[in-house]
């Protein structure tokens, strides 16, 4: 070999070297080791066998949540209050999934739960997608992904679960939104109206026995001038329109949760029985029909056939409840 080929292959070797000497140190990444160019991490990436680039994914930490209802059955003790605290459920829920529930709850009792605020749903004969969709103010999408299901797969006897968002409510049959003032609330039917009675024991001995109590007052009484509107609490359908015993005239509004709202001692009704009424509708006119003393309106909530005090009025004046004082007990 001459003198002049050993010159030249030393100043090709002396540049590979000096380009390697830049590239390294503008590298900021780990050093690349034999094992891990066969398969390992190299800075903030993963590498695969034959040196496939892999990108980094996070994993959940915390349990995905369960998307089937869970069936719960009722211990001494429970309300459907402390029930819907235990699985963080609003109390509508429980009676919303549970089509027909009686109270008081009975030891023992099987109850269906959403997993999500929402409500347990059992497909019936004619169900489809958009049809139920638009009954509970959902998407068909979030309908049919939340069970990971497809439209064809929606046959009679399938339990579905539907969530729904306490902020937007529920649907009545003709899609309009049930409540559109107080989603998920109860509307003072006379707006501003005074609460004279609350929901409780009482000793006027007017009212008649109940819970224990001599004398129970079993919903509550508004002041107002004969011939005051009176408007929906909440959404639903008409279910009974008339005189009613010492009720007088009375409307019945079962609403979208099941809920049945009575509005009593009415002059006349403005509703038909089939009727579906939105939440501030107009149901009738103050009076004092059946058992009354003068013109008031008597508004009284049931849930499972059984009268019980409403969370509130949103726009009455006054307490919905009264303590026990002055409500003599049955011995």
């Amino acid at each position: 070999m001459t003198h002049a080929v050993v010159l030249a292959m030393a100043l090709a070797i002396s540049s590979y070297t000096v380009i390697n000497r830049n590239f390294a140190a503008n590298f900021r990444g780990a050093a690349v080791t034999s094992a891990a160019a066969y398969e390992g991490a190299v800075g903030d990436v993963s590498l695969g066998r034959d040196s496939v680039i892999i990108k980094p994914i996070s994993v959940p930490t915390a349990p995905l949540v369960s998307r089937a209802p869970t069936t719960y059955f009722v211990v001494q003790g429970d309300t459907l209050e402390s029930i819907a605290g235990k699985f963080n459920l609003r109390w509508r829920d429980v009676v919303w999934s549970n089509p027909g529930l009686r109270m008081p709850l009975t030891v023992g009792r099987p109850l269906r739960l959403p997993p999500v605020p929402g409500v347990v749903v059992v497909v019936r004969k004619g169900d489809t997608a958009a049809g139920l969709a638009a009954k509970y103010g959902v998407d068909v999408t979030t309908l049919l992904g939340f069970n990971r299901i497809r439209a064809p797969q929606l046959t009679p006897g399938l339990v579905l679960v539907i969530p729904v968002d306490p902020a937007q409510g529920s649907n009545l049959s003709t899609g309009a939104p049930a409540d559109p003032v107080h989603p998920g609330q109860f509307l003072c039917p006379i707006g501003g109206a005074q609460i004279i009675q609350g929901f409780g024991p009482t000793s006027f001995a007017i009212e008649p026995s109940f819970s224990g109590y001599l004398h129970f007052h079993t919903g509550v009484d508004l002041l107002a001038g004969y011939g005051t509107p009176i408007v929906a609490a909440a959404g639903g359908r008409v279910t009974a329109a008339g005189p009613a015993d010492y009720f007088g005239i009375r409307v019945e509004v079962t609403d979208t949760f099941g809920l049945v709202e009575i509005y009593a001692h009415m002059s006349d009704v403005s509703v038909a029985i089939g009727q579906e009424v939105q939440q501030g509708q107009q149901v009738g006119h103050v009076g004092s029909t059946g058992l009354s003393l003068g013109p008031h309106l008597h508004f009284q909530l049931e849930v499972g056939g059984l009268p019980t005090a409403p969370d509130s009025l949103i726009g009455c004046k006054g307490s919905t409840t009264q303590g026990v004082a002055g409500g003599q007990q049955v011995s």
